[in-house]
């Protein structure tokens, strides 16, 4: 119990700095990974990807299904053993001091791992009592995660009778129990109903901001663009791009979009030549994509002159971060 309870109260270790000229200390990652590779038989899932995410931050990793995504968070969180390469937890190594690195994380993986024949209570204390926590400590994180999550009416009910969001709740509040310093999430909202999925996310972030880093792996584009503060996009089990969502869409000039409301109807035909490479209408207004936004509204301007329309309204903007994931998974 006191080493348990140690692990879990140790305070983040610092990296001295390694050059000659400085002196300085700065904070270790929170986490590192290291060439991780993994392949199951012919097929290599993971191709050497590395990367690290800063203490406090939120990180998501993205991908289309089948990308490796799922693989990596496996060997991150210790399920599965990577053929090469390392995993470090707060400087930890994920390998050498498993008990160590994995009191570091809490795991809320896409498919819930609670008991069914316990209540929501019951599964949230059992997983207190692995970490340490004492009996008061886990019976007022229980209550405070229970009415935060929604389920305080239902604590005391078997989770057999619960509705797949309800259940995905009670695993995050037994991943959230323990108060750990890294949590790391496989697709928690897929296939969730609205209530649940926007509890969830409340209390991800809230725990991000109470000081814990976030990992999050992803399909959902537009969560992780709202959600993320840098995004590492893997695709074929390799790394393809990883930064920040506005400088990934600062990065690349291509998609840039217009959109117009006309007086009349017109047609596509009109507008496909040129700068304009798709032209597509969106309830009462088009949108036209190009490379070029000035040599596209200038094209805009003169089909309206050519064929006598009146524009009622115009706005531009840029690419979104799922025109960058497409156009980086297309390369890749």
């Amino acid at each position: 119990m006191i080493k348990l309870l140690y692990i879990f109260t140790k305070p983040v270790p610092f990296r001295k700095h390694s050059s000659k000229q400085t002196n300085l200390y700065h904070i270790m990652p929170a986490l590192e990974v290291r060439n991780l590779k993994k392949s199951f038989g012919d097929v290599q899932a993971v191709k050497d990807i590395s990367f690290s995410v800063e203490p406090k931050e939120f990180f998501g990793l993205l991908g289309p299904n089948g990308a490796g995504k799922t693989t990596s968070i496996r060997m991150i969180t210790g399920v599965l053993n990577p053929d090469a390469g390392s995993v470090i937890i707060e400087g930890t190594d994920l390998k050498k001091n498993f008990l160590e690195a994995k009191m570091k994380m809490g795991v809320i993986p896409e498919v819930g791992n609670i008991y069914p024949d316990l209540s929501a209570r019951e599964n949230i204390d059992l997983v207190g009592r692995f970490y340490g926590l004492s009996k008061a400590t886990r019976e007022d994180r229980a209550d405070k995660l229970l009415t935060d999550l929604g389920l305080k009416e239902r604590a005391d009910d078997l989770t057999r009778k619960f509705s797949k969001g309800m259940r995905q709740r009670v695993s995050i509040a037994c991943a959230m129990v323990h108060e750990p310093p890294i949590l790391i999430l496989d697709e928690p909202t897929e296939g969730l109903d609205v209530m649940s999925r926007r509890l969830i996310v409340d209390k991800v972030k809230e725990m991000n901001r109470k000081g814990s880093t976030v990992i999050l792996t992803t399909h959902n584009i537009e969560e992780a663009s709202r959600l993320c503060q840098r995004v590492c996009i893997v695709n074929k089990g390799s790394i393809v791009a990883i930064d920040t969502p506005d400088r990934l869409r600062k990065t690349t000039e291509m998609m840039q979009m217009v959109e117009v409301a006309f007086d009349r109807k017109v047609e596509q035909a009109w507008f496909l030549t040129g700068y304009i490479s798709r032209a597509e209408l969106c309830n009462d207004k088009w949108r036209f994509y190009a490379d070029d936004l000035d040599k596209a509204i200038e094209q805009i301007v003169k089909v309206k002159e050519e064929q006598g329309v009146k524009i009622l309204s115009m706005s531009t903007s840029g690419p979104t971060l799922e025109d960058v994931f497409v156009k980086l998974c297309e390369v890749h």
